[in-house]
């Protein structure tokens, strides 16, 4: 390539962001290079981080667990360029080292008080995004020159010597040598039982909120006072009680004996929750480990290599699942034994031992566990971690509403208190089986573990294990729930849309739940050729090609665009596109979120990294040999 290069980036949030700074980490004076990111949201922080919304949202993670920047853990081929994690960040602004950045009033008065181990808002989260967004380019060579466009790209089109044509939706267009299409998560079209349900809520006169991202949900036909069924209890549905609850007025106080108590404004609706499992994600984890350092003992780097070397492809269920199991039984129990030695009997060596004897749901092991660990809440049993009420009949609707109780109260003791730290044991054996599936070449698994148990049984097991709310957001669902604002229908719901309203359903339940509103509460399942945005569209249908999974047993689609390691697009013919990028949860990489925990090696940083090398090669743009 001669000349000038200039790229484009489709999105400007966070991980086009961070893809940004690995790709000017690999540059350096003598570089000319022009850079156009084109974003109808602020850049750094992008759609879902922006400053513009509720400032009763939170993140799920503490601030010491958020980074954007590389450091030494990172097994990368471009330079380390570390920065400060959203902890440590606060503390500069605290100090005064930030005179740049300019907080609004409630981020102030937040910054000033949150702690590493505190749940930040999105918008203070905003702040840090675009912080680092205007680091990024101040920290440009003189060659690099960076535009920023308010708009979005509607079409990318094949121009003259292998350079591409973007039009913007404001007017105009930009030639480029290369485009990187670095969205986040989209709207899409309605799924067939979400356009059914729009369809028979119109006929009945009914209220029905699709699945969408919450905050840009109009929850505002949801009438005071009215009955609401929300299906699913993970994080978009703590944010839409968050929003119809105290952001409609309602209030938390603690009484004379710190119980947290719900003051009404009168404005709510009663919200009857259920799901699949009939309990919300779990406390996130905030103690800390005590006991011996965690490392893989099941799913050890040897165990996958036999997977992979093995003939015949890798089912998740019958391959994988037992040793993540494993690995969950001996992070909970190394920390128990390692950490807390008077609650058991024996050593961990002793325990190892019986654990690796043991299939993960034999029941000779439970009653191997009952003989050393007295008592009960030390007792860690996966299959009833997963689904808590498997296999219980509720007596009648009061029934229902004790044992969530029960459940969140006595969850929110295992996950907060250090005396229960086996939990943090878990989390972390969690995250190590995450990164270890990372290592299983894609093409290895069969194809209903691609299509299914990974993205669905795995995925949002883990989030229900390591990616849940804030451990407050239980506590108020618990005030919530004795201020009769929040009832619980139970696991494993079904409902309906009938001429009185929706009414919800479960093998288990005392009986029916009718209303007249019904709010599906998670994210749309991404399928970019579906997607309302026009680029990502385009790029599903046209540019690229879908993610087929096919063998004897399943066949079809993914909705997802196909890209190599290097984040190249992957045409219908099978041929790699040597100008497009992609990389994002619409793309056939392993799912691997934006921003990490900072030491983690995570993956996120690892797919940047690498996809920022591919651009730089094509571009020709220089690589230092130093870090």
């Amino acid at each position: 390539m001669t000349g000038r290069p200039r790229l484009l980036f489709v999105g400007a949030g966070p991980r086009a962001t961070m893809l940004l700074e690995r790709l000017l980490a690999r540059t350096d004076e003598s570089t000319q290079l022009d850079i156009d990111l084109v974003d109808p949201f602020p850049p750094g922080a992008g759609r879902i981080w922006r400053h513009a919304q509720s400032p009763l949202l939170k993140l799920n993670s503490m601030t010491r667990d958020v980074t954007v920047f590389t450091d030494d853990s990172c097994t990368i081929d471009g330079p380390v360029r570390p920065g400060p994690s959203l902890s440590e960040w606060l503390e500069q602004w605290r100090d005064g080292d930030l005179p740049d950045v300019e907080l609004d009033e409630l981020s102030a008065a937040e910054a000033q008080v949150l702690e590493p181990t505190g749940f930040p808002t999105r918008r203070l989260h905003s702040h840090y995004l675009d912080w680092f967004f205007r680091r990024t380019i101040a920290d440009a060579p003189a060659g690099v020159r960076i535009r920023l466009h308010t708009d979005t790209v509607t079409r990318v089109r094949p121009a003259t010597r292998g350079r591409h044509a973007t039009a913007l939706a404001g007017g105009g267009e930009i030639v480029v040598d290369a485009v990187v299409y670095c969205l986040g998560h989209t709207e899409r079209d309605l799924d067939p039982a979400s356009a059914a349900l729009v369809a028979a809520s119109t006929r009945f006169g009914l209220q029905y909120v699709p699945p969408a991202f919450t905050a840009d949900s109009d929850l505002s036909h949801l009438a005071e006072g009215g009955d609401v069924i929300v299906r699913g209890m993970g994080l978009a549905a703590v944010d839409l009680v968050v929003l119809l609850t105290q952001g409609r007025g309602g209030r938390f106080d603690r009484d004379a004996e710190g119980a947290l108590r719900y003051r009404a404004s009168g404005r709510e609706p009663r919200l009857h929750l259920g799901s699949r499992r009939g309990v919300p994600y779990r406390s996130k984890v905030t103690s800390s480990l005590q006991g011996d350092p965690p490392q893989r003992e099941v799913l050890t780097s040897t165990a996958v290599a036999a997977l992979v070397d093995a003939d015949g492809p890798i089912d998740f269920e019958r391959d994988v699942w037992p040793l993540i199991a494993g690995e969950l039984l001996h992070g909970h129990y190394r920390e128990l034994f390692t950490g807390h030695p008077g609650r058991v009997s024996g050593t961990w060596e002793q325990f190892r031992q019986i654990l690796g004897a043991h299939a993960w749901d034999d029941p000779a092991l439970r009653a191997a566990v009952a003989a050393v660990v007295p008592d009960p809440l030390d007792r860690f049993d996966v299959a009833a971690f997963d689904r808590p009420f498997e296999g219980v009949a509720f007596a009648d609707a009061d029934d229902v509403q004790r044992r969530v109780r029960v459940h969140i109260a006595e969850d929110l003791q295992l996950r907060t208190t250090q005396e229960r730290s086996p939990a943090q044991g878990v989390f972390i054996a969690a995250l190590l089986s995450f990164m270890a599936l990372a290592e299983i070449p894609k093409e290895k698994w069969n194809a209903r573990s691609r299509a299914h148990t990974l993205p669905v049984r795995w995925h949002t097991f883990f989030s229900y294990l390591a990616s849940g709310p804030p451990p407050h957001r239980l506590e108020e669902l618990l005030a919530l729930a004795d201020a009769g604002v929040v009832r619980f229908i139970g696991p494993d719901i079904a409902v309906s849309a009938q001429p009185g309203g929706f009414v919800a359903t479960g093998p288990r339940a005392a009986g029916p739940t009718v209303a007249g509103a019904l709010v599906d509460a998670w994210l749309p399942a991404a399928d970019a050729a579906v997607s309302t945005d026009p680029a990502l569209r385009e790029l599903a249908t046209v540019h690229g090609s879908g993610l087929r999974i096919a063998d004897a047993d399943h066949d079809g689609l993914l909705g997802r665009v196909r890209v190599t390691d290097e984040g190249r697009v992957v045409r219908h013919d099978d041929s790699a596109h040597d100008a497009l990028f992609a990389i994002g949860p619409f793309t056939s990489q392993t799912e691997a979120g934006a921003f990490t925990r900072p030491r983690a090696d995570s993956l996120s940083l690892r797919q940047n990294d690498r996809v920022a090398g591919a651009v730089a090669a094509h571009l020709g743009v220089v690589v230092p040999v130093a870090p």
